[in-house]
C-alpha cells in the first residue's frame, strides 16, 4: 500500500513539471521591450528609443512645424515621437496634465492665451520660435471692402456666413465676440482648415465674395492675394507669437530635446517656405526631409549644445 501510494505522489510532481516548466518560447528575453522592458521601438544598433509625445492643432503652420520636429528628432537624436493631431483646447489640456510632452504651436497672448493662463502653472514656456503672427477675418483683394465694420452692408454678397475652423479654437472664439462687438448679421461656419481653404479656393476661381477666419502664416496668402479686413475694435488684437512650451519636468527628461528648443525660431521666410513646400509636395515627413537637407546648416544650430 506504501508503495502505491509513493509511485501516485512521484507521477503528481511528474505531471506538475510538465505544465510549470517553462518553454523555450516562454522563457523571457532580457532584449524584449514588450511588456518585460522598456516600451521604445529599437534603433538601427537595437538600442531602445526614447518616447517623445508632441501635440499640435491642425493649422498649416503647426503641421509644418511639428512635422518638421518629428524628423529632426527622430534622425537626429534617435527618438521615437507620436505626432498627435488636437484641438486646441485639448491639446493645451493634456499638456496640463502631461499626457503630452510638448508643443510647438502655442499662440500667445491672445489666441491661445485663455488655454495658457488655464495651466501655467503645470507647463513650461520655453521661448517663442515665430514671431508676427495675426489672426482676423480674411477676404480676397477683389472684394471691395476694407473693415469689417463694412460687412452688414453686404449681406447678401457673403451669403450671410464666415467660414471658420474648428470649433473651440481660439480664432473661432474671437469671430464669436467680433459678431457681437460689431453686431454682425452673419452666422459663423464651423469647418476645419482644409475645408476652409477649399471654399476660398472655389470662391476666389467664380470671383465670388466669402471671407473667413484667417491667419498667417499660412500658405493660403502666397497662393491668393488676400487681406485682413481693418478691426477697430481690436478684437483680433494685434501681432503674436507662437512659441514652444512644454510640460513640467520636461527639461530633466529630455536635456538634448530641451536645448533644441531654446534655439529653434523661425523667420517668416524660413516658416513660410516650409509651409509651401508641404503643400507642393504633399508628403508632409517627405517636404519636411527635404527641408531639412536644403537647410542643413539651420538645423545645425538649432542641434547645437
Amino acid at each position: 500500500m506504501k508503495k502505491s501510494w509513493w509511485l501516485i505522489a512521484i507521477l503528481a510532481l511528474v505531471v506538475l513539471a510538465i505544465f510549470i516548466w517553462p518553454r523555450n518560447g516562454d522563457v523571457p528575453d532580457p532584449g524584449d521591450n514588450g511588456e518585460n522592458g522598456n516600451n521604445g521601438e529599437n534603433g538601427q544598433n537595437g538600442e531602445v528609443l526614447e518616447e517623445l509625445e508632441l501635440g499640435y492643432v491642425n493649422w498649416a503652420c503647426a503641421t509644418a512645424t511639428g512635422y518638421l520636429a518629428k524628423n529632426i528628432f527622430e534622425s537626429e537624436l534617435d527618438m521615437d515621437v507620436n505626432l498627435r493631431d488636437m484641438q486646441a483646447g485639448l491639446m493645451w489640456q493634456s499638456l496640463g496634465t502631461g499626457d503630452i510632452d510638448m508643443i510647438l504651436s502655442a499662440w500667445l497672448p491672445l489666441t491661445h492665451g485663455q488655454y495658457y493662463d488655464e495651466v501655467e502653472e503645470d507647463v513650461e514656456l520655453v521661448r517663442e520660435n515665430y514671431e508676427g503672427a495675426r489672426i482676423g477675418l480674411v477676404v480676397p483683394e477683389y472684394v471691395d471692402i476694407d473693415s469689417i465694420e463694412e460687412l452688414n452692408d453686404h449681406v447678401d454678397e457673403f451669403g450671410g456666413q464666415i467660414v471658420g475652423i474648428d470649433a473651440g479654437a481660439g480664432i473661432m472664439n474671437a469671430t464669436q465676440e467680433a459678431l457681437e462687438v460689431y453686431d454682425l448679421d452673419y452666422s459663423l461656419l464651423e469647418s476645419g482648415d482644409a475645408a476652409m481653404t477649399a471654399e476660398l479656393s472655389t470662391a476666389i476661381e467664380n470671383e465670388e465674395w466669402i471671407v473667413i477666419t484667417g491667419w498667417t502664416p499660412h500658405w493660403k496668402f502666397a497662393q491668393f492675394d488676400l487681406k485682413f479686413l481693418e478691426d477697430p475694435q481690436d478684437v483680433y488684437g494685434g501681432e503674436e507669437t507662437i512659441n514652444s512650451v512644454t510640460r513640467e519636468g520636461f527639461a530633466d527628461d529630455f536635456p538634448r530635446v530641451q536645448s533644441f528648443l531654446e534655439n529653434f525660431y523661425m523667420t517668416d521666410e524660413q516658416l513660410g517656405g516650409l509651409i509651401g513646400l508641404m503643400e507642393e509636395v504633399g508628403d508632409n515627413d517627405q517636404a519636411a526631409q527635404q527641408w531639412i537637407e536644403e537647410n542643413r546648416e539651420l538645423v545645425d544650430e538649432w542641434l547645437a549644445e
